[in-house]
C-alpha cells in the first residue's frame, strides 16, 4: 500500500501541488517543500509547481474579472465576505495589494476578481503577479522543507521512507483542515463588518 502511495506521489505529485496551487493552496505548497525533503521530488520543481499554479490561479480569476463580470459565477464571488474591502484595497494601494493578496487566506479568490475589475494595466498585474508567486512558493515550499527536516528529527530513523510519507500526506491534511477553520472565521467576522 505505502509502495503504491510513493509510486503515485512520485508520478503525479507535483502536478497535485501544481493544482492545489491554482486555488488556496497553501498547503500544496508546504506538502511540495516537504516531499522535496523526502527526496520524492527535487526541491526546485516544487517551487516551479507551486508557483505556476499561483500564477495560473490568480491570473485565472483576474481574466474572470476583467472579460466575464456579469456571469452569474463571477457576480456571487462579489458578494463574498471580503470583496467590497479587496476592491477598496486594490483601488487605493493596487500594487501592494497584487503583491500581498495571497498571503491573506480566503482573499485569493474574491482578490483576483476584484483586481480584474479594477483599472490596473493587464501588463502590470501579470509582473505584480509573477513576482508574488515566485515568492510565495518559495516561502511555503521552504517552510515545507523546513518542516520536513523538523519532523525527521521529531519522528527519527525509526520511520521507513513510506511512512514518513503518510505523515507528510497527514500533515497535508491537518494544515488544509487548519486553513478553513482560519477561512471560516475570517468571513464570519468581514460578514459581521459588512452589515
Amino acid at each position: 500500500m505505502t509502495e503504491a502511495i510513493h509510486h503515485f506521489i512520485e508520478q503525479y505529485g507535483l502536478l497535485a501541488v501544481f493544482l492545489g496551487c491554482v486555488a488556496e493552496g497553501e498547503s500544496a505548497a508546504i506538502l511540495g517543500g516537504f516531499f522535496a525533503h523526502q527526496h520524492v521530488f527535487v526541491l526546485w520543481h516544487a517551487f516551479v509547481a507551486a508557483s505556476l499554479g499561483a500564477f495560473v490561479g490568480d491570473t485565472f480569476f483576474f481574466i474572470l474579472g476583467r472579460s466575464f463580470a456579469d456571469h452569474r459565477y463571477v457576480v456571487s464571488l462579489r458578494r463574498r465576505p471580503g470583496f467590497r474591502r479587496a476592491y477598496r484595497l486594490l483601488n487605493t494601494h493596487p500594487d501592494i495589494f497584487v503583491l500581498s493578496n495571497r498571503y491573506v487566506y480566503g482573499m485569493r479568490l474574491v482578490g483576483g476578481i476584484a483586481a480584474g475589475l479594477s483599472t490596473i494595466p493587464v501588463p502590470r498585474f501579470i509582473v505584480l503577479n509573477a513576482i508574488s508567486s515566485a515568492v510565495w512558493a518559495t516561502l511555503f515550499g521552504t517552510i515545507g522543507y523546513v518542516f520536513g527536516m523538523g519532523a525527521e528529527h521529531f519522528i527519527g530513523q525509526a520511520l521507513l521512507r513510506h511512512e514518513r510519507l503518510l505523515v507528510g500526506l497527514g500533515i497535508g491534511v491537518a494544515v488544509a483542515v487548519l486553513a478553513w477553520f482560519i477561512a471560516r472565521h475570517i468571513a464570519k467576522r468581514e460578514r459581521g463588518r459588512e452589515q
